[in-house]
């Protein structure tokens, strides 16, 4: 099956090496633009078996062969022309901020750059300084930037990763039985950054599901194999270790491989006072092994209630499952709706309709309407009159259907002074309102957590958008203590935004078990451009689940008639503080 987001980030490549080649511009603009419309399918897989590609538009006969031709043999034989051609040392020059295809051409020209460690010797050099668009502020911009490479080399999204490794667990099932194959590590634990991926199975023997492991499309190297463990490094780069174990060793191995590390520690030292040895092998008093059948049957005789993978990183949990207090975890089909979508009004892909509509085939019973405001002139902020023609039609497709509803939102710009981007008249009229930053992320500490709690204040701010303003790999977020936002958002009755977009996953799981302590509600927003970006939700509900969050902690799993009484009840809540001040 061909996956959006590997023909995307495919054709994504393409456009960039043959901008680092100076390649005629009209050239390179047409793989970006078709990356992004293909990003945009959800029936791709269909179109592609069909040959039907070049009904889309910005897709010609020449790329859809191309597209044909990557998902029947898993190669693209144009990329790999152009990878020969542009040293992969210079596309590895990429993942730094503020350091585009057209400065690293001029780089390797002007300068002869071809690798991280050159560069770096240029910049202490200051011989970035006289380039053309470069600067001192570039230079030091780029420093900056190879620092963040330097400490995130070796990193994948977990957004980017999961597909992957799921389509492999597929896969392997073919050799063995679904109950016995199982993808661990960090991204069973749906960590937001993964380094690899672990994969164990139960078989009889290695040899039949090691031959078919190393022999899949998706592997690029063979590094390591053996009786329990073979290592690969896949196409995407990440290295893959598969592990076969006997079935009577599976619960441990795959608590063992889930990890955390620190989760493991704290359960052998259970087992340890009980005079017991816990190991991916089993659990011995003395030598006689303890049978369990499950990971749930290990977590019973050690004393302790199941823990779910999400929660294994030594935060708490142990302690709670000794207790009995463990949360009962949101599940994605909790999820009743979403908000934060934007259309074709800003700077989305879809119109207005075929977002609800491809929110309702996804099951939701709502959809929270929020183009970005008119200072986004770069995202096509809607300006007062373009507003009054959105609500229009929304109240026209509410008018029309009794099981769906449409609420009428923005994502409202902060001011660098902590102002909204309309008017009071404007910020009545929405149902909600997400206050978020796009611009001046250099802000001093201080000053940027002002920003922010004045917009809170606002008695119109419904959510704080994607609290901390990160880019996951590619930008850290703007400094501020999450910690007394969190505690803004309580006293001020605002939500904080979950952004599910794998991008982001903002804010961090690591807060919200605070912000559950203080009573602030979340919302899991898939921040999304297109009907195929609605499917985000799915990584915010692990996020959610990291953080401890129940169904009753996050607002969009109340149904439509809820909604509607905490919206009211929070802006009531909110104006009375005000009128109080």
């Amino acid at each position: 099956m061909i996956q959006k987001k590997s023909i995307s980030a495919i054709l994504e490549e393409i456009a960039m090496l043959l901008e680092i080649k100076g390649e005629n511009p009209f050239k390179t603009r047409a793989y970006y633009n078709a990356a992004n419309v293909l990003s945009g399918i959800t029936n791709l897989d269909e179109l592609v078996r069909q040959r039907r590609l070049r009904e889309i538009k910005g897709i010609g006969e020449a790329l859809s062969k191309k597209i044909e031709e990557y998902s029947e043999t898993g190669k693209m034989e144009y990329l790999e022309e152009l990878k020969k051609e542009v040293p992969e040392s210079l596309v590895e020059l990429m993942g730094i901020p503020n350091l585009g295809p057209k400065r690293i051409k001029v780089l390797h020209d002007e300068l002869g750059i071809t690798n991280l460690g050159e560069l770096e010797y240029a910049c202490k050099e200051n011989r970035l300084v006289n380039l053309q668009g470069f600067g001192v502020k570039t230079q030091e911009k780029v420093t900056k930037g190879i620092e963040f490479l330097k400490r995130h080399k070796g990193e994948f999204l977990f957004g980017d990763i999961y597909q992957e490794a799921d389509a492999i667990k597929n896969r392997l099932v073919s050799v063995a039985a679904p109950e016995w194959v199982e993808v661990c590590g960090s991204i069973r634990r749906r960590k937001e950054i993964v380094r690899d991926m672990d994969i164990l199975v139960a078989a009889d023997g290695h040899e039949k599901v090691t031959a078919f492991f190393v022999s899949m499309s998706e592997v690029s190297e063979v590094l390591l194999t053996g009786d329990t463990k073979t290592s690969v490094r896949l196409r995407s780069g990440i290295e893959a270790d598969l592990r076969v174990v006997r079935r009577e060793e599976f619960p441990y191995a795959l608590m063992y491989f889930t990890g955390s590390k620190e989760h493991n520690v704290r359960l052998r030292a259970i087992a340890k006072k009980k005079g017991w040895k816990l190991n991916e092998y089993g659990l011995f008093e003395d030598e006689r092994p303890l049978p369990c059948g499950s990971e749930e049957e290990v977590y019973k005789a050690l004393g302790l209630a199941f823990v779910p993978p999400e929660l294994r990183e030594d935060s708490g949990e142990v302690e709670a499952a000794e207790e009995g207090t463990l949360p009962a975890l949101l599940t994605f089909d909790d999820i009743k709706g979403t908000f934060h979508v934007h259309t074709d009004f800003s700077d989305g892909m879809d119109s207005l309709e075929r977002m609800v509509e491809g929110t309702r085939r996804m099951g939701y019973s709502y959809i929270g309407i929020s183009d970005h405001s008119k200072s986004a002139y770069y995202a096509g902020g809607l300006k007062p009159e373009t507003l009054l023609r959105q609500w229009e039609m929304i109240d026209r497709i509410n008018e029309r259907s009794k099981s769906f509803h449409v609420f009428k939102g923005i994502e409202s710009d902060i001011q660098p002074d902590g102002s909204l981007d309309y008017d009071e008249e404007i910020l009545k009229g929405f149902d909600f309102v997400i206050a978020s930053i796009h611009s001046g992320f250099t802000m001093k500490k201080d000053d940027m957590e002002k920003r922010i709690m004045r917009a809170m204040e606002n008695p119109y701010t419904t959510m704080l958008g994607h609290p901390t303003g990160r880019l996951l790999l590619s930008r850290d977020g703007y400094e501020c203590d999450m910690v007394k936002l969190i505690d803004a958002a309580a006293r001020n009755h605002v939500i904080m935004e979950l952004n599910a977009s794998p991008y982001r996953l903002d804010i961090d799981w690591r807060y919200l078990k605070y912000a559950k302590d203080k009573g602030v509600m979340i919302s899991i927003n898939p921040d999304a451009h297109g009907v195929a970006g609605i499917g985000d939700v799915f990584y915010g509900v692990g996020i959610a689940r990291k953080g401890w969050q129940e169904r009753k902690d996050v607002l969009n799993t109340q149904g439509v008639n809820d909604i509607k009484d905490t919206l009211k009840r929070l802006r009531d809540a909110k104006r009375h503080q005000s009128n109080n001040k």
